[in-house]
């Protein structure tokens, strides 16, 4: 917990201000060093398999707030909403040799994964959610991802500011047992302000790698072409870390 508060603490810090330091190009590759170094400690410690804690129904959280977009103010998401999400679909792209257009049925129909773990947001607060969903890998296995992959993007409904969000992580970590595509929370469907009707959980990182109201993810090489090539809408924006390993 002490680990997860340091590094809370950093990152709003970095938020705040200094944006002349984290411009600078000794700033930046004293942090990507730093973040090398933590994403290869843990994996060092923990192993590629290593899981995240996991938790009892009696420690789920009474209430799991949202944060960042808590809804989409669009027509075809408020048309979604009302419709129950029926027609809403999740495409994997990119460097894959079948691209998949997934349904809600589709998704539910595949094996399932039920996990209770914490949710640990990068402003200092947590909670304990029970989530339900398929494995991201096993989704990648069926649209059979190529060997030169070495990201997967995850592609929203909303925005910020004007701009997509974004997020993405390395195949390391989309292959984890414990990253799933979330389509339940504590038993029912994924409230609005949680993502609905799909977010991703990556639960070895901090909560804002677990991107919400998912359409799409896809396959990559490099993250460079992406918003301003950082790996996420935040990372692009502030001094959060690519990697968010607590």
């Amino acid at each position: 917990m002490k680990r997860r508060n340091v590094l809370a603490g950093i990152a709003a810090t970095l938020t705040a201000g200094c944006s002349k330091i984290s411009d600078s190009e000794w700033f930046g590759a004293a942090v990507d060093g730093a973040e090398k170094l933590h994403r290869g400690a843990q994996r060092a410690i923990g192993g590629q398999k290593g899981l995240a804690p996991e938790f009892s129904a009696k420690d789920i959280s009474p209430f799991f707030r949202g944060n960042g977009s808590i809804d989409i103010d669009k027509p075809a998401y408020r048309a979604a909403v009302e419709n129950g999400f029926v027609d809403w679909k999740l495409d994997i792209t990119g460097l894959v040799d079948r691209e998949l257009s997934l349904s809600m049925v589709q998704l539910k129909a595949l094996p399932q994964r039920t996990q209770i773990t914490r949710h640990d947001c990068v402003e200092g607060w947590s909670a304990i959610g029970q989530w339900t969903g398929p494995q991201l890998g096993l989704i990648l296995d069926m649209a059979a991802v190529r060997p030169e992959a070495n990201y997967v993007v995850f592609h929203c409904a909303d925005t910020l500011n004007g701009a997509n969000y974004y997020e993405s992580v390395d195949m390391g970590d989309a292959y984890h047992p414990q990253t799933i595509i979330a389509h339940e929370l504590n038993g029912e469907a994924l409230p609005v302000r949680n993502g609905a009707p799909l977010r991703v959980r990556i639960e070895r990182q901090l909560g804002y790698k677990s991107a919400k109201y998912l359409t799409g993810i896809e396959a990559v090489a490099s993250l460079d072409d992406f918003g301003e090539g950082k790996g996420g809408y935040w990372e692009d924006r502030t001094g959060y870390q690519w990697y968010a390993g607590t």
